[in-house]
């Protein structure tokens, strides 16, 4: 895990703050917050996510507390769930809802966005393999539609069929009805979303905190 615990100096939220672009009075209020979540721990488990209220009614809210939880998102080396993590991993992992800077150049908002869509295609690639299956898409989809109360599980299941059959079109071009299709990979993710704009939607309030604001 991270390797800063208790308080963390200038220095510390020096480093923290050039890696993951927030402000040192960002760094500063995130790791408050940190604090507030694990109780006052320097560490951060699933448990203490889980019982945030504004959590509680959210259909991927398993997808979002695991993204915490998943090496993939620390920016290092390796994969896989951990059961804990330090406030370097929170902040980095906050880092993915920040809004791009006006004062970054077309190449910084490039990297930014391969980063975001990377840290989305990871949360619905649950079972880590590199693609996002039926499976997994049709799980997140059926959750954002039954829990609406208006459509029926079955329905909810049509129709998230047919959505992931149309991205699997664009990524792989026209099926034959018994074809099998494994999953889109990240690169055909990036295709997908290409000229979609991502950047300043992705941003959460979960924490009591607006990550839209969390902008230099």
């Amino acid at each position: 895990m991270g390797a800063f615990h208790s308080v963390p100096d200038d220095h510390q939220y020096r480093i923290l703050s050039e890696k993951t672009g927030f402000s040192l009075e960002q760094t500063e209020i995130l790791h408050n917050r940190f604090k507030q979540l694990s109780h006052n721990s320097d560490v951060l488990r699933r448990d203490d996510l889980n019982t945030i209220p504004d959590l509680a009614c959210n259909p991927i809210r398993s997808q979002i507390v695991e993204a915490f939880f998943d090496r993939r998102n620390f920016q290092k080396d390796g994969n896989g769930p951990v059961q804990e993590i330090g406030f370097e991993e929170f902040l980095i992992v906050m880092s993915y809802f920040r809004p791009p800077s006006v004062h970054m150049t077309e190449e910084q908002r490039e990297e930014l966005r391969r980063a975001k869509l990377r840290f989305l295609f990871n949360m619905h690639d649950t079972d880590n393999d590199g693609t996002i299956t039926l499976e997994e898409y049709r799980h997140v989809v059926e959750e954002l539609l039954s829990r609406s109360g208006s459509l029926g599980k079955e329905t909810a299941k049509g129709i998230a069929d047919a959505a992931m059959l149309e991205v699997a079109s664009m990524s792989m071009g026209r099926m034959g009805p018994d074809e099998f299709y494994a999953g889109i990979t990240f690169e055909h993710f990036l295709k997908i979303l290409k000229g979609i704009e991502i950047e300043t939607r992705m941003h959460i309030r979960f924490l009591n905190m607006d990550t839209t604001l969390l902008c230099k």
